[in-house]
């Protein structure tokens, strides 16, 4: 019945998303596999849970490999597709990691290998044992052990160690804004930490940066510069939380959307994940 899917679907939904970073293949992956199910002879299925998320970790590693080299080609840095919503994406798993959809552990998860990335997902995030792991990836439970030891390093050093509160992350994230909107070069530099970095990803579809922007002065200067292009202000400008961080959805003075997600750290703003590819960011407009 599609009912006993449907109970695992937001499971299943979070586990392609953090293994695929795309909402829309996360989503392809889900449905694909709700068609298997219906097609599987289910009264052999014990665990339909267990079952669904081996068929699911196995289509989105085959998925890896073409995106690797989708990757390869891709035109300017890669982010994550944006999400609003992250806690619809949230596990059972009540740990920090597990609630964690911020850019920055996206952008971890990505760095590994795709073994990786599923080990430590379906181990720290999902709470799956290593023998059912190790039946998922055709491994033993030793090499998956150490496949997700691996990540978890990786993973950790990326991961900021404080988590800002929602007072201190709404007000850089407007200070940021609207030093922006006013063409304030060096109160930009001010709210920013010393190694900051931009990240702008257009996809080769619109304009964007080509490569990340790094260090408080030179981010400054790039956005006023921009801005300075763009007269026009925006036809909407909405607070919100993108990945969990503190961010804006922007409806541009052409129509076009863009996503703007700020890490923050010590109290300044330590990485800007502004997403511009359209193709992104159809989930957004409605």
């Amino acid at each position: 019945m599609s009912e006993a899917f449907e109970a695992h679907r937001r499971h299943l939904t979070g586990l392609a998303y953090r293994m695929l970073g795309s909402m829309a293949d996360a989503e392809d992956i889900v449905q694909e596999a709700f068609l298997r199910w219906q097609a599987e002879r289910r009264a052999d299925v014990r665990e339909p849970r267990a079952f669904l998320s081996k068929m699911v970790t196995r289509m989105c590693l085959d998925e890896l490999k073409s995106a690797r080299v989708q990757r390869e080609e891709y035109v300017g840095p890669w982010l994550p597709e944006p999400i609003l919503d992250d806690s619809a994406l949230s596990p059972e798993a009540a740990t920090e990691v597990a609630a964690d959809l911020s850019v920055a552990l996206l952008l971890a998860l990505e760095r590994l290998s795709p073994l990786e990335r599923a080990a430590f997902l379906l181990h720290d995030v999902f709470d799956v044992d290593f023998a059912e792991i190790a039946e998922t990836l055709g491994r033993n439970e030793a090499a998956c052990r150490q496949l997700a030891a691996r990540a978890r390093a990786n993973v950790a050093a990326a991961r900021p160690r404080f988590k800002p509160s929602e007072d201190e992350s709404r007000r850089l994230a407007q200070a940021f804004m609207a030093a922006a909107a006013s063409g304030d070069t060096k109160g930009l530099a001010q709210l920013l930490a010393q190694d900051a970095v931009f990240y702008s990803d257009g996809g080769g579809k619109v304009r964007a940066a080509m490569r990340p922007i790094l260090g408080a002065e030179r981010v400054a200067q790039f956005i006023t510069a921009v801005l300075r292009q763009y007269p026009q202000p925006p036809r909407s400008v909405r607070y919100t939380h993108i990945n969990g961080l503190p961010g804006f959805l922007i409806e541009t003075s052409d129509g076009l959307l863009q996503t703007n997600a700020f890490d923050i750290r010590d109290g300044k703003i330590a990485a800007i994940y502004s997403v511009r590819n359209p193709d992104k960011l159809k989930h957004l407009r409605h």
